[in-house]
């Protein structure tokens, strides 16, 4: 026999949650039967089912990995597993295994009742968001099983972006490479996957299936886009991006190049397509595997809440969508104006309430500290912290969860508020870039006219004083932008920045702010991550610190 019937589980688990994760990869195992035996038009080939990395617990599991607990609950889901799944299947299944007193990232394949081999993880990637040191001992030894006749290596994820897991297969013959994988999507990710993998199977000899996991985990989002490589290197089945499915495909191993059938290459994404789809899933999962009822948030008229409410209602319905306008004396019409008009266009529940009194209040109670003092910024963050205890209120009263929107622009130089406009559970926008923030509101309304145009075209302000400007107290966005993306994704020094022919004032006062206002990025909402380097888990700088940017 040399024909597989390989099906492509690409699950969105739940981290944490064994019974779900279990039931999912029963049902999925279920219909994979029938799946992978249509794929070679009902041939007896051997049908493989193959799950993402750490399937039976969700990834990344994080510190749920230090309980005692849990060799109980994987032993206990393997059980049923082995007890359950259909007898005549291979299924592939990712797992944290104890072992003595080491844990490792392990594999399982289980057929007929019985795991029958098993594969520990190689290599542990440590950088960016993985802490899998922290966590996992690395294995040693390569896992190759026969399957139907054909010669299978089983991998996980950062394995195939070493040589040796590689080069111990080529050494045994294998014709196939299973790599599971939780590989978290970033601008780009999916070209190095394919570009790498295909540089393995043809230095191999070997066809490789790449499994990746889909959707939200808190910061994370994986995109699936599961693939498959012939053995010389070409990609000759791609699974959807951003979608929970089950992708079946047939392997003839006969000839070479490794013959594939029953599925095509879905098509490529564009950048702005993908992100746009990243961050719809991020929010969805997010709200919904937290269990919110829904989202609110405060619709400004200004162009961040406007892509924000455009995303939340795209993930999550505009019936689970409320958008509160709190104007203020500074509050231009337009901008009242623009904020009725997106909420009626996309349907969703729209309020206004005035801060105007609340402020004045506050100012009331205020005037004893405040006498012999001129105004500054202070009477500004008053009013972003008005509109933030409201919309936490509303929070509080409903259980909806507050979507803050704050880019990565302003998140980085410290232009938002504390307890104000960062007050929230999601910053949605939080590693989108303020030049990325207008090309994402143009590639929405491509889709279907809902942002006003006038919003996307007017100079952005905060509208916390009278003419206000977001360049009074910035360099331009493209400017400042391309600062950042060097600084904080790519850590270059302010000279190596200077030196590319940046501006040495504007260079210094960016670096002096991204480093000043770490303390406030450290109390902000969580957001979901797009770049390379966001800032979160994989961006870990010390408050206090003497360092500085000639450093």
């Amino acid at each position: 026999m040399t024909t597989l019937n390989i099906v492509m589980a690409q699950m969105n688990t739940l981290v944490g949650d064994f019974t779900g994760n279990t039931t999912k990869i029963l049902e999925s195992a279920s219909l994979a039967v029938g799946q992978g035996n249509a794929a070679d038009e009902g041939s007896q080939s051997a049908v493989v089912v193959v799950f993402p990395e750490l399937t039976l617990c969700g990834y990344p599991p994080e510190d749920l990995l230090l309980r005692d607990s849990i060799e109980l609950r994987v032993n206990h889901s393997l059980n049923k597993l082995c007890e359950e799944l259909p007898a005549e299947i291979y299924a592939v299944i990712g797992f944290p295994r104890k072992v003595g007193d080491k844990l490792y990232n392990a594999a399982g394949v289980i057929h007929r009742g019985k795991i029958i081999a098993e594969y520990h993880k190689q290599f542990l990637p440590n950088y960016q968001v993985f802490d899998e040191k922290r966590y996992f001992s690395s294995g040693c030894e390569p896992c190759i099983i026969q399957v139907a006749g054909v010669c299978v290596s089983i991998t996980i994820c950062e394995d195939i972006w070493e040589d040796l897991p590689s080069a111990q297969a080529a050494t045994a013959g294998a014709q196939l490479m299973i790599n599971l994988n939780s590989s978290p999507y970033h601008l780009g990710k999916q070209d190095e996957r394919r570009e790498l993998v295909s540089r393995r199977a043809k230095a191999g000899g070997f066809a490789v299936v790449y499994v990746n996991q889909v959707g939200g985990q808190d910061e994370l989002v994986f995109d699936g886009g599961s693939f498959v490589v012939d053995d010389i290197g070409q990609v000759c089945a791609a699974a959807e991006n951003f979608t929970e499915d089950d992708y079946s495909v047939s392997l003839d191993f006969s000839h070479s190049p490794v013959a594939a059938s029953g599925m095509t290459v879905a098509p490529r994404e564009d950048v702005l397509q993908s992100t746009w789809r990243a961050l719809v899933l991020g929010v969805r999962d997010y709200v919904n595997k937290n269990r919110f009822p829904g989202a609110v948030l405060g619709l400004s008229g200004g162009v961040d809440s406007a892509l924000t409410l455009a995303i939340a209602v795209d993930a999550l319905g505009a019936d689970r969508v409320e958008a509160v306008m709190m104007p203020f004396r500074y509050t231009s019409s337009m901008s009242v104006e623009d904020a009725a008009q997106q909420s009626d266009t996309m349907g969703v529940s729209h309020k206004v309430i005035s801060i105007e009194p609340i402020y004045e209040a506050f100012m009331a109670s205020l005037e004893e500290e405040f006498a012999d003092t001129r105004p500054d910024t202070t009477e500004e963050n008053l009013q972003a912290r008005c509109r933030g205890v409201l919309l936490m209120s509303i929070s509080n009263k409903k259980g909806s969860l507050v979507l803050t929107t704050g880019n990565k622009s302003e998140m980085a130089v410290g232009y938002s508020t504390l307890y104000g406009d960062m007050a929230g559970g999601l910053d949605v926008l939080k590693d989108v870039p303020k030049t990325m923030v207008f090309d994402l509101c143009r590639y929405r309304n491509s889709l279907s006219e809902c942002i006003p145009q006038r919003v996307i075209d007017r100079p952005p302000s905060a509208e916390l004083a009278p003419d206000q400007k977001d360049e009074d107290s910035l360099p331009p966005y493209e400017v400042l932008d391309r600062i950042l993306e060097l600084y904080v994704e790519q850590d270059f020094s302010s000279e190596a920045i200077i030196a590319s022919g940046m501006d040495r004032e504007q260079v210094q006062r960016v670096l002096r702010l991204v480093d000043l206002n770490e303390y406030k990025r450290r109390q902000a909402p969580i957001g979901i991550r797009i770049t390379q380097r966001g800032f979160g888990r994989d961006r870990r700088y010390p408050i206090t610190s003497g360092w500085s940017i000639g450093d």
